[in-house]
C-alpha cells in the first residue's frame, strides 16, 4: 500500500488495522482481527480472518457484520468461538439451547457468544446472558469457562432498574471506575459449561452455570484467567482489598463443579497476574508485580508455584527486564514472554527449571499476542515496529527465524525512514531514540519531540490514534526518545527520574533534542513538542520551562498533580510515589505563569484515567493569562483517554497538524472544515 494515506488523515483512518491473535489446539488454524471503520465511519469495527500457519494460503475473512466480532478461542475440535453484539439470523439452526437463541428482536447490544463450525456452515449463537459474555477459556476436555457481569441480587435487578429509571450506583469499596466506564452495579462472575459436538450443556438442562457467585470486585473485566487442561479449575487474578483504599491482586484456585476457591499467591506488597497453567496443569506461570514504593520503583519478574500449593519460585529474579504475556512451550520446560529492551520489545525463552533467558527476536521489532504451537517448533505473534503496523508471522523456536505470514491487510508504505539517534545525559547515562524523517521534502525538516506516555514505557511500537508518521507526511521529522523511566533500560534507568518527572526526564529529553538538532538535515529554528498522557505532562512541563518550541500539543495530560493523584482511577498507585512533596515540586500548574508557547490542549470527557478537569484547569490558566487566541481546545465530549472513533481521530490529526503547521511553519490558521 502507497504512503498516501498518511498525507489524507479521512483516508488514513480507513487504513485496516490488525489487532489480536488465536491459535486453534491442533495448531492448524490461526486468526487474526481486522479493524475497519464502520458503514456510518462512527467506530471501528473488528471482523476476523484466518490466516495460514504454514504460510501458503492468502488469508480469507471469516465474519463480517455491522457489529463487529472478538476472538474468544476455540473448541476442542478446532470450531471459532467469537463474541459479538450482532444479532443471530432469524432462520438460524443453531444447535443452541432454545432459552439462549438469539433472534434480532434481541438485538440489545449485548455480546453472546458464537459458535462458527470448522467443517463450515454458518455461525450460531452458543450462549447469551443479560451482562454478557467476556474471557471465553477452553480446557482440552472441553470445558469452558467466561465472565458475565451479574448483579449481587441477581438479573431480575437489571430489570428493576431499568423500569424504575435508576442507573445510580452505590459504592462500598475502591475502585469505582476504571480507565473508560464506570464499576458497578454488576460485577464479573465465572460461568461455566460443557462443549460437546459444538453444544453447551450441564447435566441440569442450564447452559452456562455460575460457579464464583458474587464477589464483588474481584474479577475483571478482562478475562484474566485460565482453565487447567483437565477442566477441573480455573487459575484467575483476585482482587482484593488493600490498606489506604488500594487493591493487590492475588491468584485463586476455583474447583468449577463446586465453586470452592483456595489461594495459590497472596501476599501484600505484591501483585500476580497472568497466570498460565503448565500442559501437565501441575505448575502455575504468572507475572509478579512488586509494589513500588517513594524510594524504589518495585519490579516485574517471572514465577511459578504447584497448582496444588506450594511456595511461589521466581524465575526472573536476576534479570533486569520486566516479561510479560506468558505462554508455555507444550513440553513444559520453558515458557516464551516478551521485554521491553533499549526501543525494541523482543521474544525470549525462559527456562522453567533455571530461569536462564535467551532471547529469540534479534530485529527493531515488537512483538504481541504469543502463541506456541503444539508441536513446539513455532511462535505465531504480531509484529510491528515505529514504521510498520502489526502483521502475523511465525517465529522458530530452533533457528529463531522470523518469517511473515500472509496477512488480511496490504502492508503499509510509510513516508519516510527511521534512524536512531544516541546521546548522553549529565550523568553519563546512554540515552537513545527513533528518529523518523521525510523523504522528497524541505531539507532541513522541522523538528517534532514527540514524547510517550507510561511514564513506564518505551518508544518501540506501532501506535494506530496518534501516529507520528502523518506529520511525517507533511514534511516533519520526528523524534521519538527514552528519557529516564522508560522501560527496557534496567531498573537503575528507571530509578534515575523516580518521584521525579519533570526532572532527569526533561533534561534528558532536551539533551536528545539538541543531539538530533547537530544534523544538517534538522532546522533548530523550527520545533515543536507532542504529547499524550505522561506526555502530556511533560509537554505541559516543558511550556513552563523552556521557550525554545514554536508550539506545543498536550493530549489527556496532567496539570495539577495534587488534583489527577486524586480523582484519577487509581489513585493508590500514583501515590505510592509521589509524596506531598513531590506532588508540589514535580507540578506543571506552579509554573503557568511562565508559559508563553502557543497550546493546543486536547481532552476527552470520558477520560478516567486523567480525569477532564486537568484539561479545563489547564485551558483556565492559559486563557486567563492571555487575550491573543495563540491557545486551543479540542475538546471530546465522548472520547477517552485514547480517541477511538475513526472521524474523531481524523480531526485529532488535521487539527494538530494546522496549529503545527501554524506557530511552526507560519501558515495561516486554517480551521480544520469538520469543526465547523
Amino acid at each position: 500500500m502507497s504512503a498516501d494515506a498518511f498525507h489524507d488523515p479521512d483516508a488514513y483512518v480507513r487504513l485496516p488495522r490488525l489487532a489480536g491473535l488465536w491459535l486453534s489446539p491442533d495448531g492448524r488454524r490461526l486468526v487474526v482481527g481486522v479493524g475497519t471503520p464502520d458503514r456510518e465511519g462512527i467506530r471501528f469495527r473488528t471482523g476476523l480472518w484466518e490466516v495460514d500457519p504454514a504460510g501458503q494460503r492468502p488469508a480469507r475473512q471469516l465474519t463480517r457484520s455491522d457489529k463487529g466480532e472478538s476472538g474468544a478461542g476455540f473448541t476442542p475440535a478446532g470450531d471459532l468461538l467469537f463474541t459479538s453484539a450482532r444479532p443471530a439470523p432469524p432462520d438460524s439452526s443453531a444447535p443452541a439451547p432454545s432459552e439462549l437463541s438469539w433472534t434480532a428482536a434481541d438485538d440489545d447490544g449485548t455480546a453472546a457468544l458464537w459458535l462458527q463450525p470448522v467443517a463450515g456452515g454458518e455461525a450460531y449463537v452458543l450462549a447469551k446472558l443479560p451482562g454478557g459474555i467476556h474471557g471465553v477459556r477452553v480446557s482440552p476436555a472441553g470445558t469452558l469457562v467466561a465472565g458475565s457481569a451479574v448483579l449481587s441480587a441477581g438479573d431480575s435487578g437489571r430489570e428493576r432498574r431499568k423500569a424504575a429509571g435508576v442507573s445510580a450506583i452505590l459504592h462500598e469499596e475502591f475502585p469505582v471506575r476504571f480507565w473508560d466506564h464506570d464499576l458497578g452495579p454488576d460485577r464479573p462472575r465465572l460461568v461455566a459449561g460443557s462443549l460437546d459436538d459444538g453444544v453447551l450443556s450441564l447435566s441440569d438442562g442450564d447452559v452456562l452455570r455460575d460457579v464464583t457467585g458474587h464477589v464483588g470486585r474481584a474479577l475483571d473485566t478482562g478475562g484474566d484467567w485460565e482453565v487447567t487442561p483437565d477442566g477441573r479449575k480455573v487459575v484467575a487474578a483476585w482482587q482484593v482489598a488493600a490498606p489506604g483504599g488500594a487493591q493487590r491482586s492475588a491468584l485463586a484456585v476455583i474447583d468449577v463443579a463446586t465453586g470452592e476457591r483456595r489461594m495459590l499467591a497472596d501476599d501484600p506488597g505484591y501483585d500476580y497476574v497472568s497466570p498460565r497453567v503448565s500442559p501437565d496443569g501441575a505448575r502455575v506461570a504468572f507475572v509478579v508485580r512488586q509494589w513500588s514504593s517513594a524510594d524504589d520503583p518495585g519490579g516485574i519478574r517471572l514465577a511459578l508455584a504447584p497448582l496444588d500449593g506450594g511456595p511461589v519460585t521466581s524465575l526472573t529474579t536476576d534479570w533486569d527486564r520486566w516479561p510479560h504475556s506468558p505462554r508455555w512451550t507444550p513440553d513444559g520446560t520453558a515458557l516464551i514472554v516478551a521485554a521491553d529492551d533499549n526501543g525494541r520489545c523482543p521474544l525470549w525463552r525462559v527456562e522453567a527449571t533455571t530461569g536462564e533467558v535467551t532471547r529469540l527476536t534479534a530485529d527493531d521489532a515488537a512483538y504481541t499476542d504469543p502463541h506456541v504451537s503444539p508441536d513446539g517448533r513455532w511462535v505465531y505473534a504480531l509484529r510491528n515496529t515505529i514504521a510498520s503496523p502489526p502483521h502475523p508471522v511465525r517465529v522458530s523456536l530452533d533457528s529463531h527465524e522470523v518469517e511473515l505470514l500472509p496477512s488480511p491487510v496490504p502492508a503499509v508504505r510509510v513516508p519516510g525512514n527511521v534512524e536512531e539517534v544516541t546521546a548522553q545525559a549529565a550523568d553519563g547515562t546512554p540515552l537513545r531514540a527513533w528518529l523518523a524523517l521525510p523523504t522528497g521534502a524541505e531539507t532541513p525538516a522541522p523538528l517534532l519531540l514527540w514524547v510517550h506516555g507510561g511514564p513506564l514505557a518505551s518508544w518501540n511500537i506501532w501506535k494506530w490514534n496518534s501516529n507520528p508518521w502523518l506529520a511525517v507526511a507533511r514534511g516533519y521529522a520526528v523524534l521519538m526518545p527514552d528519557p529516564a523511566l522508560s522501560t527496557g533500560y534496567g531498573d537503575a534507568f528507571l530509578r534515575r527520574g523516580w518521584g521525579a518527572w519533570g526532572e532527569t526526564p526533561y533534561h534528558d529529553l532536551m539533551a536528545m533534542t539538541d543531539a538530533a538538532l547537530t544534523r544538517p538535515d534538522l532546522d533548530p529554528s523550527r520545533t515543536a513538542t507532542v504529547g499524550a498522557s505522561y506526555g502530556g505532562y511533560m509537554a505541559n512541563w516543558i511550556a513552563g520551562h523552556t521557550t525554545r518550541f514554536a508550539a506545543i500539543v498536550t493530549h489527556a495530560s496532567l496539570w495539577a498533580l495534587d488534583q489527577m493523584m486524586t480523582t484519577t482511577d487509581h489513585p493508590y498507585y500514583w501515590l505510592r510515589e509521589m509524596t506531598p512533596a513531590r506532588l508540589e515540586a514535580n507540578s506543571p500548574h506552579h509554573f503557568a505563569d511562565a508559559i508563553t508557547t502557543p497550546m493546543l490542549v486536547i481532552h476527552g470527557d470520558n477520560d478516567y484515567r486523567v480525569p477532564i478537569g486537568e484539561a479545563l484547569r489547564l485551558w483556565w490558566d492559559l486563557l486567563s493569562r492571555s487575550s491573543d487566541g495563540r491557545h486551543k481546545f479540542l475538546y471530546y465530549p465522548d472520547e477517552a483517554h485514547g480517541v477511538a472513533k475513526p472521524g474523531n481521530l481524523a480531526v485529532w490529526h488535521s487539527t494538530m497538524l494546522a496549529f503545527l503547521d501554524h506557530h511552526v511553519r507560519g501558515e495561516d490558521w486554517q480551521r480544520p472544515p469538520l469543526l465547523g
